[in-house]
């Protein structure tokens, strides 16, 4: 019958259109409210669907091949960034807002502020960020290194005007490291992919995690929100640490661009080197490391 109409209707559209209305009639109509909002919520379905399913081919179009040459695949596995194509382009991303920002600010920064006032502010940051290591220290049951470093905010922020002085790296008190990414290592929770992170930068699952859980775990993050000022003082922190340290690593930076066959690949390197060896307890390195040394230090 359907057939028929449809056949029928180049020649009478009008007419093969309400005699398929009707066919269809009794199918369409709902019997009562309950059924018409069941009809309408279904609607969506094939929408959603779609949608999923093209999220779904971004993010297999991000992934890389895996290699079959048996050293091409041990160089894969080593570099451990199975989403090279999609971090590259977050990459590309963030090249260009360090181009016409980023970069800019701090050269800007250094040009307006003498290195007598730039590393009393990078030392105010720091002497700030002591008591989340301290946290982390304790979470990571280093409990010596907990104590030099609450000692080290004490004596920094009474004896050192806030911290403007370190006066308790003379006294044997060395900065220590620590992070909620560094204790969930100490956890033993495995690191996940490479990752790029918009703005950001160089970073892994592990790692992106532990930064957000640090925002929480900040004491100063709370006293402005007492004070009726919800982000602004932890914002403007955020901002000066970046481009504070962004005008410390200018030279370096602009070097590794200038001298890199390829700049991502070295980052990535110089990244998965500097974190391998906080993890490990030990001083990171600006020079580029050699190939294998990046691996998860295990335990």
């Amino acid at each position: 019958m359907t057939n028929r109409l449809l056949k029928n209707s180049t020649e009478l559209p009008g007419k093969a259109l309400r005699a398929l209305h009707r066919q269809l009639k009794p199918c369409s109509r709902p019997k009562s409210n309950v059924a018409a909002a069941s009809i309408v919520f279904q609607q969506p379905a094939k929408p959603i669907r779609t949608a999923m399913f093209g999220l779904s081919l971004l993010l297999m179009a991000g992934c890389a091949t895996v290699p079959r040459d048996p050293a091409a695949r041990a160089e894969f596995k080593a570099n451990n960034d199975p989403i090279e194509p999609f971090n590259r382009k977050v990459f590309a991303l963030n090249l260009t807002v360090d181009r016409v920002l980023i970069k800019p600010l701090a050269q800007g920064y250094r040009w307006a502020l003498p290195d007598w006032i730039r590393d009393p502010i990078r030392r105010v940051l720091d002497n700030l960020n002591e008591p989340l290591v301290m946290a982390n220290c304790i979470l990571q049951a280093r409990f010596k290194s907990a104590a030099i470093t609450g000692g080290r905010f004490v004596v920094n922020t009474t004896f050192g005007a806030g911290g403007i002085a370190d006066v308790t790296t003379g006294w044997g008190m060395p900065k220590q490291v620590g992070d909620f990414g560094q204790t969930l290592w100490s956890w033993h929770l495995p690191e996940g992919p490479y990752l790029v992170i918009p703005i950001f930068g160089s970073s892994n699952p592990r790692d992106t995690i532990g930064q957000a859980v640090d925002v929480y775990l900040d004491p100063f993050r709370y006293e402005p929100l007492n004070d009726n000022y919800p982000d602004a003082i932890t914002t403007a922190r955020i901002i000066v640490d970046g481009v504070d340290q962004r005008e410390r690593n200018l030279e370096s930076l602009d070097e590794i661009q200038r001298e890199s066959i390829d700049y991502y690949a070295s980052l990535r390197s110089l990244y998965r080197q500097n974190r391998a060896a906080e993890l490990r307890g030990e001083k990171a390195s600006t020079n580029l490391p050699p190939a294998g040394f990046y691996d998860d230090p295990g335990r």
